[in-house]
C-alpha cells in the first residue's frame, strides 16, 4: 500500500543575508534574522510517497537515485515521522528547474517543498508558522520559501526555537520588483553553505560584528520596503551582501564563493544605477549575481547580463505573490 503527495516551493533570495547558526545543531537556528523575496521562476517540485514495502527511504533527484543527498532528507523525515507517529519509509522524488547547490537557494526551495509534501502526507495539520519552523530545520533559509512576496525570518532568542519563524511582511503586489539571475558557473560549489557558515563562525574575526549589525540592517530594509524606496533598499541590500561575503572571506581559511565574473558584474550593476536605472546586486553562497530591479530597469539589466562573456545564462523572475 502506498500514497503520495506532490508539492512545489520556490527559491528565495535574501536581501538582508542569513549567515551563521546558533544553539543546538539539531534545530538549525540562525545566528541572525534575515529578509528575503520569493521568486516565481525558480521552483522545486517534490513528491513524497509512503510505501510499506520499503526498508529505507529512497531519494531520487532529476530521475536518478542519490543516496548521499538522501541522507539529509531522510534525517529530516525522521523528525516529521516522530511527530506524526508514522513508521513507514518514503520514496522522495524531487527536481529543480534551475541549477542545484550552485548558490541559487535550491536547498531552501527543496526543503520547503519536502516539508509541505511530507507534513500533508503525515497529516500533521501545520499552520504556516509551524511549516516555516519545520522547513528551517532542514535548511536555514527554507522557512522563508513557505511564503510569497517579502518575507522576514525572525532570529528568535529561545534555545528551543519556538520564537524562530518566518512570516510574510508584504505580498509581491505591494512592490512588484524583478530579479534577474546572472549564472556565471552552474556547477556545484566546492564549499556548501553549512560548512561555510561553520568555518566563518569559528574563525572569522568579523563574525561578531556581522551579528551585531543585523538588527539595524533589518530595520532599514523593512522601512525601505514599506516606503517603496528603491535607493534605500539598494543601499542596504548591497551592504548586507558585501558584509556577509567579507565576513566569510576573513575566515581561516577564507570562504570565497566569487569568481572573476562575479566581481565584474558587481561593477556593471553599480554602473547601471549611476546611469539612472533602478538596479542593485546581491550574491548568496555561490558565484551567481542576482540583480534586483524596478520593472522599468529590467530590460537594461538583462542586456547588461547577456552582453557579459562570463554569464552563461540569464534567468528572469518576478516575485511570487502567493504562499507555496
Amino acid at each position: 500500500m502506498s500514497k503520495s503527495v506532490t508539492r512545489q516551493a520556490n527559491a528565495n533570495i535574501a536581501l538582508v543575508k542569513y549567515w551563521g547558526k546558533r544553539g543546538a545543531a539539531s534545530l538549525n537556528l540562525p545566528a541572525v534574522g534575515s529578509l528575503s523575496v520569493t521568486l516565481d521562476g525558480l521552483a522545486t517540485t517534490t513528491t513524497v510517497s509512503l510505501d510499506q514495502s520499503l526498508t529505507a527511504d529512497v531519494y531520487v533527484r532529476a530521475g536518478r537515485e542519490r543516496p548521499e543527498e538522501g541522507r539529509r532528507a531522510s534525517a529530516f523525515l525522521d523528525r516529521l515521522r516522530d511527530a506524526s507517529g508514522t513508521k513507514d519509509f518514503c520514496r522522495i522524488e524531487t527536481d529543480n528547474n534551475f541549477p542545484t547547490a550552485a548558490g541559487l537557494a535550491s536547498s531552501a526551495s527543496g526543503f520547503a517543498a519536502l516539508t509541505l509534501a511530507a507534513s500533508e502526507l503525515f497529516e500533521l495539520g501545520l499552520d504556516d508558522r509551524a511549516l516555516s519552523q519545520w522547513a528551517r530545520q532542514g535548511s536555514g533559509s527554507a522557512g522563508r520559501s513557505i511564503f510569497g512576496g517579502f518575507v522576514l525570518q525572525h532570529r528568535g532568542e529561545r534555545e528551543d526555537g519556538e520564537d524562530c519563524f518566518a512570516e510574510q511582511l508584504r505580498p509581491a503586489s505591494h512592490w512588484p520588483l524583478k530579479v534577474l539571475v546572472g549564472v556565471t558557473d552552474a556547477r556545484q560549489k566546492a564549499t556548501g553553505s553549512s560548512d561555510g557558515m561553520r568555518q566563518t563562525a569559528e574563525s572569522s574575526p568579523y563574525f561578531q560584528a556581522w551579528q551585531a549589525g543585523q538588527p539595524a540592517d533589518l530595520a532599514a530594509a523593512r522601512e525601505a520596503i514599506e516606503a517603496r524606496d528603491f535607493d534605500a533598499l539598494a543601499s542596504i541590500t548591497e551592504q548586507s551582501c558585501l558584509k556577509m561575503h567579507a565576513t566569510a572571506m576573513a575566515a581561516n581559511p577564507g570562504v570565497i564563493y566569487w569568481n572573476a565574473a562575479t566581481l565584474e558584474l558587481i561593477e556593471a550593476v553599480r554602473d547601471l544605477r549611476q546611469k539612472g536605472h533602478g538596479a542593485c546586486f546581491t550574491i548568496d553562497a555561490g558565484p551567481q549575481v542576482k540583480v534586483v530591479c524596478q520593472p522599468e530597469a529590467a530590460a537594461a539589466a538583462d542586456d547588461m547580463l547577456r552582453a557579459h562573456p562570463g554569464v552563461a545564462e540569464v534567468i528572469s523572475c518576478d516575485l511570487r505573490e502567493e504562499a507555496s
